[in-house]
């Protein structure tokens, strides 16, 4: 088995999770955790697609996964403190549906 197939296996594994999580949690923090490893499933999917054997990797590639762990950053912190927000005024950290909206 190659190195890219391993690298391949361990993203699909880490993005398998992330989508368990996010179906399974109701947790409002739990569920952010869950987005936070599918973006880096994904990421180190980008980075593994990108390599090219013995040659240098695509640099663009590279530019893109690390754009998006900025931005996978910057959207933690604003969910963060959206979460907080919320449990300030409610007090409840689910996004739980009431009976008579089923």
């Amino acid at each position: 088995m190659s190195q890219a197939a391993i690298y391949v296996l361990a993203a699909s594994a880490v993005i398998g999770a992330g989508i368990y999580g996010l179906l399974v949690a109701g947790h409002l923090l739990r569920k952010l955790l869950a987005i936070n490893l599918l973006g880096a499933g994904v990421f180190l999917l980008l980075v593994t697609l990108a390599s090219r054997g013995g040659q240098a990797p695509d640099p663009v590639a590279q530019a893109l996964v690390l754009t998006g762990i900025v931005v996978a950053v910057s959207m933690t912190a604003f969910a963060l403190a959206l979460l907080d927000r919320l449990f300030e005024q409610t007090g409840q950290t689910r996004l739980d549906v009431d009976d008579d909206e089923r």
